[in-house]
């Protein structure tokens, strides 16, 4: 960014945090749950918690693409890779993720081919490089990834491309906020919207949240600045709302090409998350017509009964119940470079982010 030093201004965010106290109503609790792990690792990185007033909370929700993927899928992504003549193309946070039994990268360790891409289109050049190969390329993240997996498989599809497919854990994240405020087990009173997925989809799709169940919305950019505007604004509605403090990216209408792209590639259908459990309609599937690149169906991978690790809580702290501190394993068994769980791997998980910067974290090791 070309101005990112006027976003990390200390004076000026000082200057909105001492806006947020005036603005508060001192006899009133504010629950916030940030949606996107990029705003749980700046709230952290840059300390915002500790200039907040104390009745203002924020609580980490399922923002982490790597974090809520299930075992279920890792476990089928070790079970191709171990296939012959594969070759498993991933974004470098997923490899040391465990499943219910091993990860990628203990798998890699024996003998599977496991590779890091930054993009589809780095699978997809891997495939034209080695047609003796079966290239798959493991399909996370949510909104705002699956555009560019959507669009590998039309390019795969032009140009004939046969030894290209995707095993496809897209997500998307308006239906498990809706999970999260009917569930009821922790008190949500407004959302702070993630910038990246708003980017694609929009406003509309979120209306639901202050229409339906009153909650308070404001579309977040990432930078600390950003993050206590956004916490301001939220403080500030008089009435329920979907605001964008993101202007200078978001579109009311979102990116009507990659939209199209994913509506064109994939269909939503019931997906499960990590600690949340199944959501309807809040995962991708390829559609019939690009069958051929849907790698589940290209190797039908079979594996045993999917099993959490019980010392590890990923699952209630991406369900925003518990925090890394409450976890057994945190900081001790679990840390960055032997992870017992998701949300200590990925750059923007939880647990990483309370290890990293969290006060706590020397005296509960």
């Amino acid at each position: 960014m070309k101005y990112v030093d006027e976003f990390r201004n200390r004076r000026l965010i000082e200057r909105v945090a001492g806006q947020i106290r005036g603005a508060v109503n001192p006899d009133c609790a504010y629950n916030i749950m940030e949606v996107c792990g990029t705003h749980t690792m700046s709230i952290f990185r840059f300390g915002l918690r500790d200039i907040l007033p104390p009745n203002i909370r924020l609580i980490s929700g399922p923002g982490c693409p790597v974090c809520v993927t299930p075992n279920e899928f890792i476990d089928k992504a070790m079970a191709i890779a171990n296939m012959k003549n594969v070759i498993i193309m991933t974004f470098g946070d997923m490899i040391k993720v465990p499943g219910s039994r091993s990860s990628l990268e203990k798998e890699k360790a024996g003998g599977a081919d496991v590779r890091i891409a930054y993009s589809s289109l780095d699978a997809l050049e891997l495939a034209k490089k080695h047609p003796d190969k079966e290239i798959v390329f493991l399909g996370i993240g949510f909104e705002t990834t699956a555009p560019t997996v959507a669009q590998s498989l039309i390019i795969a599809k032009k140009t004939k491309l046969k030894n290209y497919s995707v095993l496809c854990g897209h997500k998307t994240m308006p239906e498990v906020m809706e999970t999260l405020v009917k569930d009821g087990s922790i008190k949500v009173d407004a959302f702070m919207l993630p910038g990246h997925v708003s980017a694609i989809i929009g406003l509309k799709p979120y209306g639901f949240l202050s229409k339906i169940y009153k909650k308070r919305c404001v579309i977040s950019g990432f930078e600390p600045l950003d993050i206590m505007q956004s916490i301001l604004m939220i403080v500030r509605q008089r009435k329920p709302e979907i605001e964008v403090q993101y202007g200078r990216i978001i579109e009311r209408d979102g990116n009507p090409l990659a939209q199209k792209c994913m509506n064109d590639i994939f269909e939503k259908f019931p997906s499960v998350w990590r600690g949340i459990g199944c959501v309807k309609d809040s995962g991708f599937k390829i559609k019939k017509s690009y069958g051929v690149f849907d790698a589940e169906l290209k190797f039908r991978p079979r594996i045993e009964r999917p099993k959490d690790n019980i010392r590890c809580f990923c699952g209630y702290i991406l369900k925003g119940t518990k925090t890394p501190y409450d976890c057994p394993s945190f900081a001790g068994r679990c840390t960055p470079e032997n992870p017992v769980g998701a949300c200590m791997v990925s750059g923007e998980g939880t647990c990483a982010a309370y290890y990293k910067y969290g006060k706590d974290t020397v005296s509960s090791r």
